[in-house]
């Protein structure tokens, strides 16, 4: 699939509905909010998006760094992408996340 294309992206989620898809996924996540978006604005299913590991391997090396800190990159990250209409996130954060709520 083309990544530069969000049309492309729509048709193939409306054919995994027509195949029988309980849920739509998008990944990689921070780079497709614009899809996540536009896939929960045309479809009334279960969304998810998968924050993938360069996402977090990003954070954790620059957090490591010092460049930034990493609960509040993490937080950020996946707030937006929650925001931008995912019913779902699938992050590799999920038990510190639950630690900083």
């Amino acid at each position: 699939m083309d990544p530069g294309n969000v049309r492309e992206a729509l048709r193939e989620c409306e054919l995994d509905l027509a195949e029988g898809a309980d849920v739509l996924m998008v990944k990689p996540a921070l780079p497709c909010l614009d899809v996540i978006r536009a896939v929960r604005d045309r479809f009334d299913a279960p969304l998810a998006a998968y924050n993938v590991s360069g996402e977090y391997a990003m954070v954790k090396d620059a957090a490591r760094a010092g460049h930034l800190d990493e609960r509040a990159a993490a937080v950020e990250s996946l707030v937006a992408i929650k925001r931008a209409g995912a019913d779902l996130v699938i992050s590799y954060w999920t038990k510190e996340l639950a630690g900083w709520l």
